[in-house]
């Protein structure tokens, strides 16, 4: 990932540790999902960790968290601190990845779960770690939201917007180039056949609608078959069998 789209994943993730649940339930189940083991030395999550406990009003570890009894909010709050402690973005190349590494016994139960929530979401175990990955951008978005993700998703949503726009106007202009460099390859051999044509007499001999669409091709080189039609009031089928035909004649 480029240096700006590390800070932007930096300060979603501490935006994401700064969320201050409402009710009690949710930040019993985000502390649950808090498992930090060497990322206490995230100073974002260490505070989050303390704060709480303080509301737990004890240090002891959470209950294990029970997905199927809970509710959305408590799912969603729990799953942010799954992500806080244990998870990974990726924005690299325009690719949305998120990951989440836990005991490989668990990943198939995350991934039936984010399934559950709506979410489409993959799971394989990678040298000994379950590992659950959500790639869709829409997916790893819907998922940010749901956690409680403001101002830093939007920004990686207008990111997305603005690059994919950028892909469709690169592509484009990309297109309408390609037609160009045709257009003039075609218009540079349609002349040379219509001097061709005219230096040894035999344009003169073709019909008059062949003679107009020659003399309109000379007058106007640049113009598409399209333009050379509106010009004449002719099919453009038309203009192109009879510039083929003036090709044909000049090779013969």
């Amino acid at each position: 990932m480029s240096g700006s789209e590390r800070d932007l994943v930096q300060a979603l993730r501490a935006e994401l540790a700064g969320v201050d649940p409402a009710r009690d339930c949710d930040r019993e189940a985000e502390r649950a999902g808090l498992d930090l083991g060497d990322r206490w030395r995230d100073a974002s999550l260490a505070r989050l960790a303390v704060r709480l406990a303080r509301h737990a009003g004890s240090e002891a570890p959470a209950e294990p968290f029970d997905w199927p009894s809970r509710p959305e909010h408590c799912r969603m709050a729990w799953l942010r601190g799954r992500f806080l402690a244990r998870g990974s973005l990726s924005l690299a190349n325009g690719r949305t990845h998120l990951e989440i590494v836990v005991p490989p016994a668990e990943a198939r139960r995350l991934g039936g779960w984010l399934g559950e929530a709506g979410l489409n979401a993959g799971w394989r175990v990678r040298r000994g770690h379950g590992v659950v990955t959500l790639k869709s951008a829409e997916n790893v978005q819907q998922l940010l939201r749901r956690m409680g993700a403001g101002p830093s998703l939007l920004e990686i949503e207008t990111r997305q917007v603005a690059r994919t726009l950028r892909g469709e106007l690169n592509r484009v202009i990309n297109a309408e180039s390609a037609n160009l460099v045709r257009t003039v390859r075609a218009a540079g051999r349609q002349l040379e056949a219509i001097a061709t044509l005219s230096d040894d007499g035999r344009l003169a001999a073709e019909p008059a609608a062949v003679r107009a669409v020659a003399a309109a091709r000379r007058d106007t080189p640049e113009a598409t078959l399209g333009e050379l039609a509106d010009r004449l009031a002719m099919h453009r089928s038309a203009v192109q069998r009879a510039l083929e035909r003036i090709e044909r004649l000049a090779l013969a």
